[in-house]
């Protein structure tokens, strides 16, 4: 039987599973309903599950000796309300608008038919499931605390739900696919007083202007329209009642690159003009970094291993040639060793799922994780065959 024959009559279990996780969200780092399910499910297969951090991981082995590949599922979910309609959509104030609830049952789903066809696999499959991507730190941790290592990975593939795409019809790249990100947080220090008396105080929203002025002028005016960079501030805060000028202002925002030595210019460029141009208005700013992941590249000979493994299950995996400027922290592992990843079609706007990602009334076909998991499964038996 293929992966993709018995993802197909895996399906109701891996629905149990997606519906469950999808109604007890949880965000950021700390997930313990979330890993205590897949620990419990882990368990259920035969696996003996490890906490490795603030995630969980497994392995399963064939040939003891052989080389190792992992999968990797993240977990967490968006500090939003769910507005789907859906009759299993979360009550609490954080919702799955990522599709990482799909992530996680699509590779237990792999997991499953993984154990079951143990036997016949050339080397290990080592399975991550991670905390927090959304805050950009969940993948760096695990990385951290030894995911790569005990026993070591030689590759690694990592899966992402695409809406507006038909169910069945999945897609991956080459060299670099998603963008870096720096969630940049930049805090201004002026002094407050009076709004009918500006001269006796330094007004920091004054400040921030021309902060934010300033550096949108890096984009372009200092990097070469031939590269790609994108720099948004989504908060500006400051000030509490409008006649009095507060004494300080915060502002948060993310860059965005496809290039490792842009970005470092980039970072060290907002540094310098957000400190001279609160010096100028004689004031200060301090810019600091909540989080940060590299650029996601895919290795080719990866990819191709992999692909070949598709190919065999008649799974309907395009390659795409374009980039995401989304940032995936699946990159901090593909910084470390070669690997690959794809997109699995979430459903069509005449299926009902046109919005996109991140979007309080997202919906996913639930179909879809029948090819999730047997692109899972079968490209990581694939490598191990190959190598």
């Amino acid at each position: 039987m293929s992966y993709l024959q018995r993802a197909q009559e895996l399906y109701e279990q891996m629905v149990q599973d997606r519906r469950c996780l999808h109604q007890r969200p949880e965000v950021g780092m700390d997930l313990p309903e979330t890993t205590e399910y897949v620990r419990k499910r882990l368990t259920e297969m035969g696996y003996q599950p490890q906490q490795l951090g603030q995630g969980i991981t497994a392995t399963a082995t064939g040939t003891p000796h052989g080389k190792v590949f992992l999968l990797r599922a993240d977990m967490d979910a968006l500090p939003m309300k769910e507005k789907s309609g859906l009759p299993f959509a979360s009550q609490r104030n954080c919702a799955h608008t990522c599709g990482h609830d799909m992530h996680t049952a699509m590779l237990l789903g792999a997991a499953q038919m993984l154990k079951e066809r143990e036997h016949e696999l050339n080397g290990t499959v080592k399975f991550m499931f991670q905390p927090g991507e959304e805050v950009l730190s969940g993948a760096k941790s695990m990385v951290e605390a030894g995911i790569l290592e005990h026993p070591h990975v030689d590759a690694a593939m990592g899966a992402h739900m695409i809406p507006g795409i038909p169910v069945g019809l999945g897609g991956y790249g080459m060299g670099v696919v998603s963008a870096s990100s720096d969630h940049l947080v930049i805090r201004i220090e002026g002094k407050g007083g009076h709004g009918a008396h500006p001269h006796t105080t330094v007004d920091p929203i004054n400040i921030g202007v021309h902060i934010h002025l300033a550096l949108q002028a890096l984009i372009c005016r200092e990097v070469d329209p031939a590269d790609a960079a994108v720099l948004t501030f989504g908060k500006f805060q400051g000030g509490e009642a409008a006649n009095i000028i507060p004494s300080a202002v915060v502002m948060e925002g993310t860059l965005r690159t496809f290039n490792e030595e842009l970005r470092a210019r980039l970072l060290a460029r907002i540094e310098a003009v957000c400190t001279h141009t609160a010096e100028a208005f004689r004031g200060s700013a301090q810019v600091t970094t909540l989080g940060s992941v590299c650029a996601l590249a895919v290795d080719e000979e990866t990819a191709r291993s992999v692909t070949e493994g598709w190919r065999q299950e008649g799974l309907n995996m395009l390659q795409r040639g374009d980039k995401m400027s989304g940032s995936e922290d699946f990159a901090e592992v593909a910084a470390k060793v070669p690997s690959t990843f794809f997109v699995v079609g979430g459903g069509t706007a005449e299926d009902g799922c046109g919005v996109g990602l991140h979007s309080p009334e997202i919906r996913f076909r639930e179909e879809a994780l029948i090819y999730g998991a047997a692109a899972y499964a079968s490209g990581a038996a694939a490598w191990l065959r190959e190598h």
